[in-house]
């Protein structure tokens, strides 16, 4: 079993999320904010969630407020303010830390995986990563990288899938 696939989290909800069941999917994993300039990628994010996540796509967002503090809410905020204002319902895990000492386990893993310009670190909200099915890290994507750019990846990656 991949390193990718042995993680865990633990979602909005307070349930698991053991990253053995996404073996065969590819997924995103980007770290969120609610009142973060970039909140707006939400929109596109539920919208590749929906066109793709019967082909095996999984989106999973973490909310941090390690930038600007632009995630103050607890587990129920969060979650109505992305169904109200977004309609979001792919998988959102609990809230972490992605820098620093108390960074959660998948994002140490794919900061070493994927480093990024410069630093390891993750450097604002809205950083992607693409992870293939086989839990391969494929790419690491800036905030300002709007989630529609990843398409053709994305569909790259599921193509693999089925072949």
């Amino acid at each position: 079993m991949h390193e990718f696939h042995q993680l865990s989290a633990t979602s909005l909800q307070g349930k698991p999320i053991n990253f053995s069941d996404f073996e065969g999917k590819v997924v995103l994993i980007v770290n969120t904010a609610s009142e973060c300039g970039f909140t707006k990628q939400y929109e596109s994010l539920q919208a590749l969630h929906t066109k793709y996540a019967q082909s095996g796509l999984v989106i999973i967002g973490f909310p941090c407020n390690q930038f600007g503090k632009q995630e103050p809410g607890d587990a129920r905020q969060i979650q109505q303010g992305c169904l109200i204002n977004f309609g979001v319902s792919f998988l959102m895990a609990a809230k972490v830390d992605v820098n620093g000492e108390h960074a959660h386990p998948v994002f140490r893993y794919l900061k070493s995986a994927l480093p990024g310009f410069l630093t390891r670190k993750i450097k604002w909200n809205f950083t992607k990563f693409l992870i293939a099915g086989d839990g391969t890290p494929i790419k690491r994507y800036a905030p300002f990288t709007k989630p529609e750019k990843l398409e053709t990846t994305i569909q790259k990656a599921l193509n693999k899938l089925s072949a």
